[in-house]
């Protein structure tokens, strides 16, 4: 039997990382060895496996991710966007992959996934769902079949604790209809005498509500007909499977920036013959 894909966990001690420490001391190909938490984190020196709920694992929470990641294969980083620059750096240095779903990047944090991704290599998503993935492929195969008449809305509903708007996978989908029409711009809401609608709006429409996980639909609207594009979250357990296999993926890949759709299976090509 090999040996455990050893993990370092950026933000340990959030929700997403206690969920995906609680997934990853289940599976038998996955170890954890290393767990980072912020400066001012009550969490420091705790134990992450008494953190999710799962006993002891002999991992404590540390401050510094560089003597966090020593020993690691890879790290998953679910933390703040603040930190996140520090985390990558810190993996750089260490030679260790990288597997982020961090959302709210500013354009520097960009240029230092593009500057890492030529040492080690960097999956980042703003959203470890595959099927947000499959969603944003499916948008652009619909744009590009439907054209310019059809009008585009995304439209994401989250529970109320959520504290950003548009979420950053409403960002991404809005993206995804951007690399099919580029002259769609964003408008945030509508309200008072906006006039008509231009062809070159995409509207962004934020709910927030109860418990909701995610829901993101887009909505393509044409003189005649409407197509409605949806993605549910049903568990939070989603993004945490879906972050574990992007660690299982980036590990056996050369320095470069990856997305989740790069772990989709390649289509099949015909026999010529």
């Amino acid at each position: 039997m090999s040996e455990p894909l050893k993990l370092c966990l950026f933000g340990a001690s959030g929700r997403m990382g206690r969920m995906i420490c609680a997934l990853a001391s289940a599976a038998p190909d996955l170890s954890i060895v290393g767990a980072v938490g912020r400066h001012d984190s009550p969490h420091l020196g705790r134990d992450v496996g008494e953190l999710a709920g799962v006993g002891p694992l002999g991992v404590g929470v540390d401050a510094d991710p560089s003597s966090a990641l020593l020993g690691a294969d890879a790290v998953i980083d679910f933390s703040l966007a603040s930190a996140f620059d520090r985390m990558l750096r810190a993996a750089m240095q260490a030679g260790v992959p990288v597997g982020s779903g961090t959302t709210r990047l500013s354009p520097e944090s960009e240029a230092l996934i593009d500057k890492a991704a030529t040492k080690i290599p960097v999956l980042w998503a703003p959203n470890t769902s595959l099927g947000i993935s499959v969603l944003a492929a499916t948008v652009k195969q619909a744009l590009a079949a439907l054209g310019a008449d059809y009008d585009v809305e995304v439209v994401e509903a989250h529970h109320n604790q959520k504290a950003d708007a548009p979420s950053g996978t409403a960002t991404f989908l809005a993206e995804a209809a951007r690399e099919v029409r580029p002259e769609l711009r964003a408008v945030f809401g509508r309200e008072g005498p906006i006039g008509k609608r231009s062809r070159d709006e995409i509207g962004m429409h934020a709910l927030r509500g109860g418990g909701v996980i995610g829901d993101h639909t887009v909505h393509l609207i044409g003189p005649h007909d409407r197509l409605e594009l949806t993605h549910r979250a049903m568990s939070r357990e989603l993004f945490a499977a879906g972050a574990l296999r992007a660690a299982r993926f980036i590990v056996t890949r050369p320095p470069g920036r990856y997305a989740l759709a790069d772990m989709f299976p390649s289509e099949p090509h015909e026999d010529p013959a």
